[in-house]
C-alpha cells in the first residue's frame, strides 16, 4: 500500500515540476527580451538610415522643383519670386550635405 501511493502521485508530481522550471526560467527570459528591445540591430540601424536618407532625397526634389519655378518668375520679373528663390537656393545648400554622391 505504501508503494502504491508515491507511483500515484508521480503524475501529479510531473505539472508541479513544470511549473516549476517556468517559473526559474522566466527571469531570463524577461531580460533576453529587454536586452532585444533596448538594443538596435545593424538592419534595424540601416533601414532607419535608409528613410531618413530617403525623406531628406524627397525634401530636396520638392525644393529643387520650387527653386526652378520661383526662378522663371524671376526671371519674368517679378521680385517677390527672385526672394524667394534665394531662400529656396540657401535651404538647398544647407540640404546638399546629407545627400549622398551620385557616381558618374
Amino acid at each position: 500500500m505504501r508503494l502504491i501511493l508515491p507511483i500515484l502521485l508521480i503524475p501529479a508530481l510531473g505539472g508541479c515540476v513544470g511549473t516549476l522550471v517556468d517559473v526559474a526560467t522566466a527571469p531570463v527570459r524577461v531580460a533576453g527580451k529587454a536586452v532585444d528591445m533596448a538594443t538596435t540591430s545593424q538592419s534595424e540601424a540601416d533601414e532607419k538610415r535608409g528613410r531618413e536618407l530617403r525623406k531628406r532625397e524627397e525634401r530636396y526634389g520638392e525644393l529643387s522643383r520650387k527653386h526652378e519655378r520661383e526662378s522663371r518668375r524671376c526671371a519674368d520679373g517679378n521680385a517677390e519670386a527672385c526672394a524667394k528663390a534665394g531662400a529656396l537656393s540657401m535651404e538647398l545648400e544647407a540640404l546638399r550635405p546629407g545627400l549622398p554622391v551620385e557616381a558618374e
